[in-house]
């Protein structure tokens, strides 16, 4: 399955609640970001989110495929109090990290949990075009819970730029993979043909935390 980007010409996630379930979470390197005009330079990771509900009129959400609509969210690498990614994690798990936990916590845990997305319609540029955005994430209701989650449709999978996994690069659309190019990350790799030292590894943020804590 090609990961497209938010920019395609796919019929987007329609607007609202939805119950969806994390299957990747990619690591794009360090990424040009621009706010108010003012240029800076930050590590980057996508979650990626299968999508399982119903259309107004009760049919299956599915694409023209008959699978799961995917829909992603672009976060930046910190832990910082007014970061996203800090409060969509607590919002989802519906309680704060205390410090401890913070400092524990694996990024990789997340994968293969369910979760409620809220997901709002904004419009493109151009005519017609819409962009489906990730705007909340909160817990799955008990009672959906306990009606039972829909079967997993997506492997579970986590890219490093530590070490890539080039078979799951490779089903990255052309305009993700050039992304990731771009990093100086990536370039480093390039130059680099040797294993990563375990320092390195370390870098990217997701193996340099015990994972016994259970999101």
């Amino acid at each position: 399955m090609i990961l497209e980007d938010t920019g395609s010409n796919f019929k987007p996630v329609p607007a609202g609640a939805h119950l969806a379930r994390c299957y990747r979470i990619i690591d794009m390197g360090t990424q040009e970001t621009s706010f108010e005009g003012v240029v800076d330079y930050k590590r980057k990771l996508k979650f990626v989110w299968e999508v399982h509900g119903e259309e107004e009129d009760g049919t299956p959400l599915k694409t023209e495929k008959n699978e799961p609509f995917i829909i992603t969210k672009d976060y930046t690498n910190t832990w910082g109090e007014k970061g996203t990614l800090r409060k969509d994690l607590q919002s989802w798990r519906g309680k704060e990290f205390t410090n401890e936990e913070q400092r524990r916590f694996d990024i990789k845990n997340v994968l293969d949990k369910w979760c409620m997305i809220n997901v709002t319609h904004k419009a493109g540029k151009s005519a017609g075009k819409v962009y489906a955005n990730v705007t909340a994430l909160t817990p799955v209701p008990s009672r959906i819970k306990s009606m039972g989650l829909p079967a997993a449709f997506n492997k579970a999978q986590i890219f490093t730029l530590s070490e890539p996994d080039m078979a799951m690069f490779d089903t990255f659309s052309e305009w993700l993979q050039k992304q990731i190019m771009s990093s100086p990350e990536w370039k480093t790799l390039q130059n680099s043909p040797a294993k990563e030292s375990k320092e390195s590894k370390a870098s990217s943020g997701f193996d340099d935390m015990d994972d016994d804590i259970p999101f």
